[in-house]
């Protein structure tokens, strides 16, 4: 903290001239980028950086294009932030750059609690104008997505993450018999959703991190802010857990964008629902290898499992209706009450209460943020040590990457339906797509 003081100091009086930093406290949240809230010379800034030189290896692009992206879309009437600054090398704190700070609400929970009532058709709105962004203004180095590549990469991959998820292998092979044709490229931000988005009174706000931005397909803009994950537990408003599709659409439209292709959207509602259970699991690749330490990096690793049901879910219509109808085999049975001296999960229960009891209620700011990660970190070390439940199933994935084995088979679906279920149930049991796939199968609900 000292140190970033003192240099963010420097940086900003020579882009903004004399003045005192206050107020300098990291931001919760953020899957890869650090950012950092302050006051310089009465006004209120962020500051976007990479946490580690990791981080910026192997993207198609630095911070600095970044900026230049961001620049030029709130120089086309785009609610992007003002960037005020790019750092350099110079200024000692790694890559990024610094923006001025809008004050409105950006938690999806406190945001969706109460939408305003113009905020669907901000979405729509906004996205419009992403995608109408002149090409001639985007920065040359944001590169241009080709489907199939990107495809060909994701399996790539799984493979790497040890090809053996039979759900993330059936979506794979889904997107290769699926693939669209190639659509005329627009800016794509790559990113659209509640979470990225920062909302007040009046609507729509400002739209965040440019960090995936790419020219391709609009349709994934279109299909990201609707997956199930990012609905924040309002799933039965499938358009960013605000409003319908159907709304959605007649807004992105009515503001300019291209007639929506309903079937193109459901091939990138897949195909990006994939994409973050490929994501998921890099976040613990990336713990293992010492990019990134945090708790948070293992805890979202675990979070594969929600979107390995939101993927049997879109896909299970493929199924004969037969197998869509079959009842599901029972869950594997409940652990012996243990006696002697404490269990595993006991050592764990008691560690996680004490942080709990002792340690959350002193924490402040992002310090209490990464002890509730800890905290459910360790909630899902117990209940997996409970259910004895495992999702690798290297066979059963490579028969369904061929091809070789359909949701044709008699019962497999079925098989799918319980271990995704009890995956999840270990991994994220307040999901709410749990719930309503556990009612759409005719599942037990009682624990």
């Amino acid at each position: 903290m000292i140190d970033l003081s003192h240099a963010l100091s420097g940086f900003m009086r020579r882009i903004a001239g004399p003045g005192e930093l206050t107020g300098l406290v990291r931001l919760s949240g953020g899957a890869n980028m650090e950012s950092w809230a302050f006051e310089w010379a009465g006004g209120a800034y962020v500051l976007r950086r990479a946490p580690s030189a990791d981080y910026m290896a192997g993207r198609p692009y630095g911070h600095a294009d970044e900026a230049a992206l961001v620049i030029a879309a709130h120089a086309a009437g785009v609610k992007a932030p003002e960037v005020v600054g790019v750092l350099s090398e110079g200024d000692g704190m790694g890559t990024g750059y610094v923006m001025r700070r809008v004050i409105a609400e950006v938690n999806p929970a406190k945001i969706l609690a109460n939408p305003p009532p113009s905020l669907l058709a901000d979405f729509g709105r906004e996205l419009a104008r992403i995608h109408a962004i002149p090409a001639e203004t985007i920065p040359a180095a944001i590169p241009l997505m080709d489907t199939a590549a990107a495809l060909a990469e994701l399996k790539a991959r799984f493979a790497d993450y040890g090809g053996d998820r039979p759900v993330i292998a059936l979506a794979i092979k889904w997107c290769e018999d699926h693939l669209p044709p190639p659509a005329d490229p627009v800016l794509v931000h790559g990113d659209y959703r509640m979470g990225n988005v920062m909302v007040d009174a009046d609507g729509l706000a400002v739209v965040l991190d440019w960090e995936l931005a790419h020219r391709g397909d609009a349709h994934e803009d279109l299909a990201f802010g609707c997956m199930t994950v990012w609905r924040f537990g309002r799933i039965d408003h499938p358009a960013f857990g605000v409003g319908s599709i159907d709304d959605y659409f007649a807004a992105y439209e009515a503001a300019g964008g291209a007639r929506v292709d309903r079937e193109r959207f459901h091939f990138w509602l897949v195909y990006r629902t994939l994409w973050w259970a490929l994501g998921c699991l890099q976040m613990g690749q990336m713990w293992r290898s010492g990019a990134d330490p945090t708790v948070e990096r293992v805890v979202i690793g675990r979070r594969t499992a929600e979107q390995e049901l939101d993927l049997l879910l879109l896909l299970e219509t493929g199924a004969p209706a037969a197998e869509r109808t079959r009842s599901l085999p029972p869950a594997p049975p409940p652990a012996a009450a243990p006696t002697g001296e404490p269990t595993n999960r006991e050592i764990v229960q008691a560690v996680r209460d004490w942080l709990a009891e002792e340690i959350k209620p002193a924490a402040e700011g992002h310090g209490k943020f990464q002890v509730a990660v800890a905290m459910n970190a360790l909630g899902i070390v117990m209940r997996d040590l409970d259910a004895r439940v495992r999702a690798e199933d290297k066979a059963l994935a490579n028969g369904l990457l061929s091809g070789a084995v359909t949701l044709a088979e008699p019962g497999l679906l079925a098989r799918l339906r319980r271990a995704v279920l009890d995956k999840c149930a270990v991994d994220s049991p307040k999901y709410a797509a749990l719930a309503r796939a556990k009612t759409l199968w005719a599942v037990d609900l009682a624990p």
